[in-house]
């Protein structure tokens, strides 16, 4: 999978190759929770967390909004929305349980007489979940990272929403997931895989991330969220169809120096609208001449959450290569780290 000089001291070549076994093994942990609410008292969902636990909102949103009947919102800040009471099911997701943000939403969550289920390894917010009697998936404290613990906390809340009622079908869609998953990552680590490749075309210039509705949309956040924190580099993501009503009017001028930094990257599933297609080429034929590279990524699998979690894993390894390819260990995060350390400074 890697070369043995390869700077990995967190492991995360080895942890991101183990993703189809996350993925199965949080179902378990998740499946058949006391405290949750009848499906007739739900008439929202809300999901709580920032960074790689806020991703989970996300993938809430891409494969089970299109079929849960109620309104589905991601927070990912401090504040609450006013709506959120006692017909409300929040999810608060935190890897390490003491996410600011998620923790104080979290305490308006349980003023405001919402029902609670906690996504975290520990903390403050294992702590407060337990003085509130809310439901508890513990998160494996072996994941060296949040961003490492896709599977862990994105497919937790597919299946309470399926023991509840509000998405039937989740475990079946989930099982295609990992059949697919454990398909492209036997792929992915072998020596001159996709990821390999891609990671060579983009070098050092600096990804633009396009995907295509709520899909699309998922995939790309962590394609650009990976390279930041595993490769250290700068990334920018964008979404069809709406950056056909802005992003593509910016490129009219500085020709000559986006051609020398900027690669884009297509992130393409089966469940586009028909019309995205055509946006897809025209985009591209737009840019084919101001920026360094166009790569295209399909996603492969049955459902839109295999398909979703196999353009994220792709995305992962890719991340992983454009680091082992600059001496750059993809573990630590030491900005972030600092960055926790002042705030917490009175």
């Amino acid at each position: 999978m890697t070369d043995e000089g390869v700077l990995d001291t967190l492991g995360m070549f080895e942890v991101t190759a183990g993703l189809p076994e996350q993925v199965a093994a949080a179902v378990g942990a998740a499946h058949g929770l006391d405290g949750l609410p009848e499906r007739e008292y739900v008439e929202n969902v809300v999901v709580l967390g920032m960074g790689g636990s806020g991703l989970a909102g996300d993938v809430m949103v891409a494969v089970a909004g299109p079929f849960v009947p109620v309104p589905i919102t991601v927070v990912k800040s401090y504040d609450l929305p006013d709506f959120v009471g006692r017909g409300s099911l929040v999810f608060a997701i935190s890897f390490s349980g003491n996410t600011e943000e998620t923790v104080e939403a979290a305490g308006e969550a349980a003023n405001a007489g919402a029902s609670l289920v906690a996504v975290t390894a520990g903390g403050e917010l294992g702590r407060l979940a337990e003085e509130w009697g809310a439901p508890v998936v513990a998160v494996p404290t072996t994941i060296p990272q949040p961003r490492a613990a896709l599977g862990a906390m994105a497919i937790p809340p597919l299946v309470v929403l399926e023991d509840i009622g509000l998405f039937p079908g989740a475990a079946t869609w989930v099982a295609l997931a990992v059949d697919q998953l454990k398909y492209r990552r036997d792929r992915l680590v072998q020596p001159g895989s996709a990821a390999e490749e891609v990671a060579r075309r983009i070098g050092r210039t600096i990804p633009l991330i396009h995907g295509a509705q709520a899909v699309g949309a998922a995939a790309a956040i962590r394609w650009k969220a990976q390279v930041n924190e595993n490769a250290k580099a700068p990334a920018f993501a964008a979404v069809y169809p709406e950056l056909c009503h802005n992003e593509i009017a910016g490129w009219g001028q500085h020709g000559d120096v986006t051609r020398q930094v900027i690669t884009l990257i297509n992130l393409r599933h089966d469940a586009e609208h028909p019309q995205l297609a055509r946006r897809f080429a025209f985009v591209s034929d737009v840019l084919r001449e101001v920026v360094a590279d166009i790569i295209e990524v399909r996603a492969q699998g049955e459902g839109d959450l295999a398909q979703l979690l196999d353009l994220m894993l792709v995305g992962d390894f890719v991340s992983l290569q454009l680091a082992a390819r600059e001496g750059i260990d993809p573990g630590p995060v030491p900005v972030l780290e600092e960055l926790k350390r002042r705030l917490l400074e009175p």
